[in-house]
């Protein structure tokens, strides 16, 4: 039976990890409904749970990325006061793209507020773009918009009629078993969660993108290893350099991530709100994972893109998943958030 290697850990708290590391992400989605229920971000263990996410993505990027919405998924639903429900796997679809999308409007047609808070009874129409293995996923949290302009969360079933994955090519040879389409929904039964704009309001919403950053940073620690294997059987001064600068880049992005954990645990004042936070630790994860890429790729040629398949594809898959974060453009938000401070940050 296959084990982890050394797993990756973020804070002082060892992570969570099953018996066996997932072959896939289709093994991963068989086996996640039975594992522990408190994986879950703000509840003292924060750290842990994102070294669980970093172990994943160290052994296998594919793996992490199916396992990370579903979690994410569970937290929002307990966020929400929703019971928990470990019979269907799920993911969260919350992305928008131009010339689609999605509306949610009241199933029975009748007059009334358009406020779906606690409000059982609506249809999803329309097209949700970047819905990740929705064809092997039993449930959904879905944004849509509302008839007056708003927009909620709802949950939904993805194995229900109406639901049609929609044809589009993807061409990524990263994250190739992760295929993100759009999906069609016609009049799709749906249930809210949580008042309208509270799924980007919630404090839970930076959480979930942090751990998203955790997944990240494993996958540039499987990368490492690969480059510290080479250097402990060659005596090569510029291999030693590459192994020195990813080291020091891994530590920053570790100690970001083991920070942001004790401030979504309460135990931390950072002194900003959470979603600076988010910002600035996804920007500083992400500046680690594209170091990595570079010097790995430098330290080690092209031998291991063209004849290790593990080594070519963790690549690839993280040049995909890291790309989540949109480089200069969160930056300038995160310096348009900073610039609207009365003293300066720092």
């Amino acid at each position: 039976m296959p084990t982890f290697a050394t797993p990756v850990q973020i804070g002082d708290a060892p992570p969570w990890l099953p018996d066996a590391p997932p072959a896939d992400p289709d093994d991963a989605l068989a086996v996640v409904r039975s594992w522990p229920a408190d994986l879950r971000p703000g509840a003292g263990a924060t750290a842990a749970l994102w070294s669980t996410l970093a172990s994943l993505a160290a052994h296998d990027l594919g793996v992490a990325r199916a396992v990370e919405p579903h979690l994410d998924a569970l937290a929002i639903r307990d966020q929400a006061g929703l019971p928990a429900d470990d019979s269907r796997t799920w993911g969260v679809f919350a992305a928008e793209g131009p010339g689609v999308r999605l509306d949610a409007r009241r199933a029975d047609g009748a007059a009334g507020t358009d406020d779906p808070g606690g409000t059982p009874g609506w249809l999803l129409t329309g097209v949700k773009p970047w819905c990740s293995l929705a064809d092997r996923l039993d449930s959904a949290l879905v944004t849509a918009h509302l008839p007056d302009g708003g927009r909620a969360l709802f949950a939904a079933d993805l194995t229900t009629a109406g639901v049609t994955l929609v044809e589009a090519p993807w061409a990524a040879r990263g994250l190739a078993e992760i295929p993100s389409t759009p999906v069609a929904f016609d009049a799709v039964p749906a249930t809210p969660v949580g008042a309208p704009g509270w799924y980007l309001e919630r404090p839970g919403f930076w959480w979930g993108g942090v751990g998203v950053a955790a997944c990240w940073y494993g996958g540039a620690v499987g990368l490492a290893r690969a480059l510290w294997r080479r250097a402990t059987t060659d005596d090569d001064r510029l291999v030693a350099m590459h192994l020195g600068a990813v080291d020091a880049a891994l530590q920053d992005a570790r100690r970001a991530l083991a920070e942001a954990a004790r401030v979504v645990d309460g135990d931390l004042d950072a002194g900003v709100p959470g979603s600076v936070v988010a910002k600035r630790v996804r920007a500083t994860v992400a500046r680690t994972c594209e170091d990595v890429l570079t010097r790995v790729g430098h330290a080690l040629g092209p031998a291991p893109l063209a004849l290790d398949p593990e080594h070519a594809k963790r690549v690839a898959d993280l040049q995909v998943y890291v790309r989540q974060q949109h480089a200069e453009r969160d930056d300038a938000s995160l310096g348009a958030t900073l610039a609207g401070r009365e003293v300066a940050p720092w």
